[in-house]
């Protein structure tokens, strides 16, 4: 496990008191660590976790060459580019049974979708597609179909043997019906990484808590424990922990010994006070960063240590809208690959603005924005008003996040703009 100090030394200008929003991901891949504990899961319960092992493929699937189409099976080598093709219906080849005759020259078998295809037939024309011509006969009309048209090969999808899924691959909807397609109960996945989370600040209150003057309800809290649902983590709700030593020594330790990774919101910015700070330094291996990017400038990583336990250390702003901007843009990637998952690169849309955009060049900055289809089909965005770190009811409004980058400068109207869309991460 290396040191911040030595993750520091592996980054080209990495300076701490200025350091570029591009170069976080970089550093923070290299601070934390894949699990590697595992678990054999139902099925059922496969939704989101993340692959151990390679699924190699038990079964061909399809099992037999079958038609893609309710229609009529034949021996595409009879087809003519110029005349009409007549056939004799022999009979009807239903799904889940084979059909055992046979079907000669000038004959054909109506078939189902997903009915095995008999052996010497390799061609099916959709029954739309066919003219009734006399009792028990077809017709094919010239220049619709050509030999081998509408049949699904044995192992088109998955062939016996081969892989299925690579390891770290993070199980979706249809990643979990590709398993039950290979008859799969249960599948090997990697442990859920367990999350301990909890606010500072003697000015936050928690929910019932009657209010009081100069004091704010905490609701940074629950904007993490919702995105860390989303990804799956096992959660440990510390609650809101008053910035006193004695209480943030307990809640820091209680976290490192039960957690692999700790997000704390509050306490990190120039000018608060320092107990929050002095016990991350006091209790880890901890660096205080100032960002350049909005919202979200300070922002403290590390890992703290409890009865030789190391957990990795996301101190977030306090602010709303930077708890959620930097939690996307950094503390996301980070918890996917501690689960093991593949690395998945930030997928940008594009859209054009509708709107000026004032940006200086030198920060990355996040504006909450709502992406719409325009009367033509282009994609267009429009900021959601307020664009104060405190103002989080921008962020419900919003569909995605404007990403105007480091060195990009003022937006014209029409300009086209990248944008993180919401969408399966919030």
């Amino acid at each position: 496990m290396k040191s911040l100090d030595q993750i520091a030394a592996q980054l080209q200008g990495y300076d701490p008191q200025a350091l570029r929003a591009d170069a976080v991901g970089e550093f923070l891949a290299r601070l934390v660590e894949p699990v590697t504990d595992r678990e054999r899961v139902s099925l059922f319960d496969a939704g989101g976790r993340v692959l151990a092992d390679d699924l190699i493929s038990p079964i061909s699937v399809p099992p037999h060459d079958n038609s893609a189409m309710d229609g009529y099976a034949f021996d595409g080598a009879q087809l003519q580019a110029d005349a009409p093709l007549d056939l004799t219906v022999v009979g009807t080849a239903l799904a889940g049974k084979a059909w055992t005759g046979r079907v000669g020259p000038g004959q054909c078998l109506k078939i189902m979708t997903g009915a095995i295809m008999p052996a010497g037939l390799d061609t099916v024309a959709p029954q739309e597609l066919t003219q009734p011509a006399g009792e028990a006969r077809i017709r094919i009309p010239p220049g619709i179909l050509r030999a081998g048209d509408n049949r699904r090969f044995r192992g088109e999808d998955l062939m016996q043997g081969q892989p299925a899924l690579a390891k770290g691959t993070r199980l979706g909807p249809a990643a979990c019906g590709l398993i039950a397609s290979l008859g799969l109960p249960e599948v090997d996945v990697l442990r859920r990484i367990k999350v301990a989370y909890f606010s500072t600040g003697d000015e936050i209150l928690s929910l019932g808590d009657a209010p009081r003057e100069g004091a704010v309800y905490d609701s940074n809290r629950h904007t993490v424990r919702a995105l860390l649902a989303r990804l799956g983590c096992e959660l440990i709700d510390l609650g809101v922990v008053r910035d006193e030593p004695i209480a943030l020594e307990q809640a820091f330790t209680r976290a490192a010994a039960q957690a692999d990774a700790i997000i704390t919101s509050g306490g990190v910015s120039v000018g608060e006070a320092d107990f929050t700070k002095a016990m991350m330094k006091q209790l880890g291996d901890v660096a205080f960063w100032k960002i350049a990017m909005r919202p979200g400038r300070p922002m403290a990583v590390g890992r703290i240590t409890s009865d030789g336990r190391a957990a990795a250390l996301f101190g977030l702003p306090g602010n709303p809208v930077a708890v959620m901007v930097t939690f996307l843009a950094f503390v996301r990637p980070a918890l996917l690959r501690m689960m093991g998952a593949q690395p998945e690169p930030m997928v940008l849309l594009k859209a054009h603005s509708t709107e000026r955009l004032r940006k200086k060049p030198g920060r990355t900055e996040y504006q909450r924005g709502i992406v719409r289809a325009a009367a033509d089909g282009t994609l267009q965005v429009s900021i959601t008003g307020n664009q104060g770190s405190g103002v989080l009811s921008s962020m419900a409004q919003a569909n995605g996040l404007i990403v105007l980058h480091h060195a990009q400068g003022d937006v014209a109207v029409g300009d086209e703009v990248d944008v993180m869309m919401f969408e399966g991460v919030v």
